[in-house]
């Protein structure tokens, strides 16, 4: 398989990315938000949904990847300990408040009530992938 990159400069382009970094695992520790340069990065062990499976054949990958902001004019938190920064997220989903046009808040949901969110001035984001993908065994409780 190929890797991926995918970029979003709209509401549908993100929810495109939400979908293939649901169940992503990240250290606290690794996400860095720049105000001077107005990005924010969130490397990540991506679970590889685009793989093919067949029913004698359920192999599991996961992808190193990063997911990258622009234009992040500030960031907040609730439900992360950010002293914390070995402590591992499972990214549920990531959704799109519109504010004044073409301005608004990024929300990124993990699990355990944690949240992210970016006020950003306009939607440009980055998805890629960084490496070849690799074997595990273990995969979301909700994944058919």
């Amino acid at each position: 398989m190929d890797q991926l990159k995918l970029a979003a400069l709209d509401e549908d382009d993100l929810k495109v990315i939400s979908a293939h970094v649901q169940d992503a695992l990240m250290q606290i520790g690794d996400i860095d938000y720049s105000p001077a340069r107005k990005w924010f990065l969130v490397p990540m062990n991506r679970f590889v949904r685009e793989g093919k499976r067949s029913l004698f054949r359920r192999k599991y990958e996961r992808r190193r990847s990063v997911l990258h902001f622009e234009h992040v004019l500030s960031v907040r938190s609730t439900g992360i300990d950010r002293d914390n920064i070995k402590d591992v997220l499972s990214l549920l989903a990531i959704r799109f408040i519109p504010g004044d046009a073409p301005a608004g808040t990024i929300e990124l949901v993990f699990a355990g009530e944690a949240t992210i969110r970016l006020d950003i001035e306009f939607i440009e984001a980055r998805l890629a992938d960084l490496g070849p993908a690799w074997e595990t065994a273990s995969r979301p409780a909700h994944f058919a």
